[in-house]
C-alpha cells in the first residue's frame, strides 16, 4: 500500500503543480509534507534516521544544482517546497523495490543505458550525461546497495521525463561554468539521485547502524 500510494502521490502531485497555476504547489507543498510526516511517525528509528538524512541532502543538493550552478529550473524559478521531500518520498520508493529486483537487474541497466550514452557523448548532444554515468557506474560497483543505485537510476528516469515532459522543471542545454552540454531531461540525472543515495547510507554506515537499512535497501 505504501509503495502504491508514493507513486500515485508524485505521478498526480507533479500534474497538479502543473496545471493549476500557483494554489496547485501551494496544495502539492501541503499534501506531500503531510505524507512525508506521516511516513516519519510510523518508521522505526533507523528509518527516520535517513529520511531525515535524504530530506537535508536532497534540500541543499536542489539549491547547489538549481540555484547556484543552474543546471535546471522550476517553472516558477524557485525551488518548490515539495521536491526535498519527495526526493524522500522516490528514496523510500527504490527501498521497497529495489529488494524485489532480480541479481541480473544490477548490470542490465548500465547495459541497455550505455550505448546511447556514449553516443550522445561522442556526438556532442550530452557531455555531462557520460561523466553522470561514470559516477553511477562508480557507485555500481564500489557501493554496497548495488540494487537501490540500479533501482534508483531508472526510477529518476521515468520521473525526470515525466517532470520535464510535464514541464515541471527544465534543463538547460548548455551548462554552466564547465562548457559541456547536455538533454532534457540527461539521461543519466540518475547519478545525482544515487549520490544522494550513496551519502545517506554512508552516513547511515558512520553512525554504526548500517545492517537494517542495508537489508532493507538490497
Amino acid at each position: 500500500m505504501k509503495l502504491i500510494l508514493i507513486i500515485f502521490l508524485l505521478i498526480i502531485g507533479l500534474l497538479i503543480d502543473q496545471q493549476i497555476e500557483y494554489y496547485g504547489q501551494i496544495i502539492i507543498n501541503i499534501v506531500v509534507w503531510l505524507f512525508f510526516l506521516g511516513l516519519l511517525k510510523k518508521a522505526e528509528r533507523i528509518e527516520q534516521v535517513s529520511l531525515i538524512l535524504c530530506l537535508l541532502y536532497a534540500t541543499a543538493g536542489e539549491i547547489i544544482l538549481s540555484l547556484v550552478w543552474g543546471l535546471y529550473e522550476y517553472r516558477l524559478s524557485n525551488v518548490p517546497l515539495f521536491i526535498p521531500p519527495g526526493h524522500a518520498l522516490l528514496f523510500t520508493l527504490g527501498i521497497l523495490i529495489a529488494p524485489k529486483m532480480p541479481n541480473w537487474f544490477i548490470g542490465i541497466v548500465p547495459a541497455i543505458t550505455a550505448p546511447y550514452i556514449i553516443f550522445a557523448f561522442l556526438s556532442g548532444l550530452d557531455t555531462m550525461g557520460g561523466i553522470l554515468f561514470l559516477i553511477f557506474l562508480i557507485c555500481l560497483i564500489f557501493g554496497e546497495s548495488k540494487k537501490l543505485y540500479a533501482t534508483m537510476f531508472m526510477l529518476s528516469l521515468i520521473l525526470e521525463i515525466y517532470g520535464t515532459a510535464l514541464g515541471n522543471w527544465t534543463w538547460f542545454q548548455e551548462v554552466p561554468l564547465f562548457g559541456l552540454t547536455t538533454t532534457n531531461p540527461p539521461v543519466s540525472a540518475g547519478a545525482f539521485y544515487c549520490l544522494l543515495d550513496l551519502l545517506v547510507i554512508s552516513t547511515i554506515n558512520g553512525m554504526g547502524a548500517s545492517t537494517l537499512f542495508q537489508k532493507k535497501a538490497g
